[in-house]
């Protein structure tokens, strides 16, 4: 029973979003999702998706996306991104499922979700970017402390007798290039969280898997940084 991670499928099978506008290697990309998502994922096994799921504005219209990742191997795990427009109350989501046999797709928000050998963990994050910065919630420094709170929050839900090592999961990064998210960063200093993993980040295949800064490792796992292939995560 393994632990594969990824982010940012960007799915749109309703209604087809052309994606090779952002590049050859997005071109046919939920076929390769699929192709090597079924070649490596087994029953047993559960894969993170952090965020930017389906480019559907509506629940109902993420409907197909859904069921494509449910059809496919293994447990998932998802949290939301800045473009999962279709992700409403987490009461409503669990209705959908329900009502769509959907069974094999957990939601992360504000808890934590045992998984084998580690305790998943996470929030959507803020990333102080121009396109990030054109959402709703613009302000900055706001946002950035209710992802703090939320990741707090998901960090405080897990059992202080819980020894098996907490991951975290941000769809923006708390640290890349030069940005850093001072207080997200704290927090995984004061929870001492080693291993993180982050997408969002586009297009830029020359970047390391993996940064360390300040003793904590963060790894990029966007799904064209990974060429759609799910990313093993080693105990």
């Amino acid at each position: 029973m393994s632990l594969f991670v990824i982010a940012d499928t960007h799915l749109s099978l309703k209604d087809p979003k052309p994606m090779d506008v952002f590049g050859s290697r997005w071109s046919c990309h939920s076929e390769k999702l699929a192709a090597f998502w079924k070649s490596t994922v087994k029953a047993d096994d559960t894969v993170v998706i952090a965020g930017d799921i389906s480019w559907a504005m509506t629940l109902e219209d993420a409907k197909d996306d859904l069921l494509f990742l449910d059809s496919l191997p293994g447990k998932k795990i998802i949290l939301k991104g800045n473009h999962d427009y279709w992700w409403s109350g987490i009461g409503k989501i669990h209705a959908f499922f329900e009502e769509n046999s959907i069974k094999s797709i957990s939601l992360l928000q504000n808890g934590h979700i045992p998984c084998e050998d580690f305790i998943i963990c996470g929030t959507r994050g803020w990333y102080n970017d121009p396109e990030s910065c054109k959402e709703e919630d613009a302000d900055f420094k706001k946002v950035s402390a209710r992802e703090a709170l939320r990741l707090r929050m998901s960090l405080d839900s897990v059992p202080e007798a819980e020894k098996r090592e907490k991951l975290v999961f941000t769809h923006f990064p708390i640290v890349y290039g030069d940005f850093v998210s001072r207080e997200m960063l704290d927090i995984l200093h004061e929870y001492n969280i080693k291993r993180t993993f982050f997408g969002h980040i586009h297009g830029r295949y020359a970047l390391p898997k993996s940064v360390i800064f300040e003793g904590v490792e963060f790894s990029l796992i966007s799904a064209d940084f990974l060429d759609f292939r799910v990313h093993k995560v080693i105990k």
